[in-house]
C-alpha cells in the first residue's frame, strides 16, 4: 500500500455524508457491489438479471465480462454503484488457467516459452471480441506455473485489463510450434476483489435476502454486499475537504486548496479516486501532476474530474 502524504489539516462534519460501513441497509444495497462467484454456463448478462431479480432492484451491471464457460470473480454493481463498477474495467486481473498443448513438448521448453510471454507482449484480440481487432501491447505482470502433467499446463497469471487468455494460450502454442488452447479458466482477482471471505454465490445472496425480508436480519446481506468504494481501491487516492465535495459533485475539477491528503504513488496522466474524510467515493479523475508535486502545490487545478459518483447536495454548497 502506498504511503499517504499529508498536505493540510482538516475535519469533517458528522451532519453530512456517512462512512460507507454505516449506511442504512437500503442505501447499502443501492450503493453496493457483490463479489460474485460465477459458475460455468450462464453469460455475465444473465447473472446481472438474476441478481436484479433476487434483490428486487432497478439496475445491475458487471465489472468485466466473463465468457459463459469461464468461472470465478464477477463483481456486480447495484443501482447507484453501476457507475462505480466501471472503474474495474481497467483494473488488473488474475486468472488460473489450464492450457492444453497439442503435442508432447519437453517441459523445459514449456517453461522457457512461458518465460518469454511475460512483461510486455503483443496481442491481437480474437475474432469474437467486443473491441477492434488490431495489434496492441498488454502487460503480463507475473506468471506462475503451478503444474505440468503431460500436455496439460496449469498456471496462474496476473495481467493488464483487456488481455485475452484464450489468445494468450494460442500464441504460446504457436511459439512452441505445435499449437495449444485454453481448456479451462477461472478468474481469481479483479482489482481489489479476490477469492476470500467476501466471495459469494447466487445462493448465498438469495438466502441472505430472504433472511432480511422474512426475519429482519440484515447481517448476512451486509456481508454479501460490499460498499461501492471497494471498486476504486486499486486506484491511488486523494482525500478532500468537506467544503470541496459539492463542487466536485457538480463537475468542478479539483484545485490544490481542496486537498488534505493523497497517495504518494500518484502519476501524472493516470486515473485516481477522490474521497471524503469519511471514506466515501466522490469521483474519479486524471491527475495533472505527480503525488509529490500535488503535495507541494499551493494553487491551480490538480485533477481533471472525469466521473462523479456522489449525489450533489450530499454535502453543503460552499462555492459560488
Amino acid at each position: 500500500m502506498a504511503k499517504l502524504l499529508q498536505k493540510a489539516e482538516g475535519g469533517t462534519d458528522s451532519h453530512y455524508g456517512c462512512p460507507p460501513d454505516e449506511r442504512s441497509i437500503e442505501e447499502h444495497i443501492s450503493k453496493g457491489i457483490i463479489n460474485l462467484d460465477k459458475t460455468s454456463g450462464p453469460t455475465s448478462h444473465e447473472i446481472d438479471s438474476w441478481v436484479k431479480r433476487i434483490l428486487h432492484v432497478e439496475k445491475t451491471g458487471h465489472g468485466g465480462t466473463l465468457d459463459p464457460r469461464v468461472t470465478g470473480i464477477l463483481p456486480i454493481g447495484i443501482d447507484h454503484a453501476t457507475r462505480a463498477i466501471q472503474l474495474l474495467l481497467q483494473a488488473p486481473k488474475e486468472y488460473v488457467c489450464l492450457m492444453r498443448i497439442h503435442e508432447k513438448v519437453d517441459e523445459q521448453d514449456i517453461i522457457r516459452v512461458l518465460g518469454e510471454f511475460q512483461g510486455k507482449i503483443f496481442q491481437t484480440p480474437p475474432v469474437k471480441s467486443a473491441v477492434k481487432r488490431e495489434l496492441r501491447v498488454r502487460n503480463i505482470y507475473y506468471l506462475k506455473i503451478m503444474e505440468i502433467e503431460g500436455q496439460d499446463v496449469l498456471f496462474q497469471i496476473g495481467c493488464e485489463a483487456g488481455t485475452y487468455i484464450r489468445k494468450y494460450c494460442h500464441d504460446v502454442g504457436e511459439a512452441l510450434g505445435c499449437g495449444a488452447h485454453m481448456a479451462e479458466l477461472r478468474r481469481t482477482k479483479v482489482g481489489s476483489f479476490k477469492e476470500d471471505e467476501t466471495l459469494k454465490t447466487l445462493q448465498d445472496l438469495t438466502d441472505a435476502y430472504h433472511e432480511w425480508v422474512e426475519e429482519g436480519d440484515e447481517s448476512s446481506l451486509r456481508s454479501c454486499i460490499l460498499p461501492m468504494e471497494r471498486a476504486a481501491l486499486h486506484l491511488p487516492k486523494i482525500v478532500v475537504r468537506d467544503s470541496a465535495v459539492d463542487a466536485l459533485c457538480h463537475g468542478a475539477d479539483l484545485a490544490a486548496g481542496g486537498i488534505l491528503s493523497l497517495s504518494e504513488d500518484i502519476e501524472k496522466g493516470k486515473t485516481l479516486r477522490v474521497e471524503t474524510l469519511k471514506g466515501e467515493l466522490i469521483a474519479a479523475g486524471e491527475s495533472f501532476h505527480t503525488g509529490r508535486e500535488i503535495c507541494q502545490a499551493t494553487k491551480g487545478i490538480m485533477v481533471d474530474i472525469k466521473k462523479v459518483f456522489m449525489e450533489a447536495e450530499t454535502y453543503p454548497k460552499m462555492w459560488k
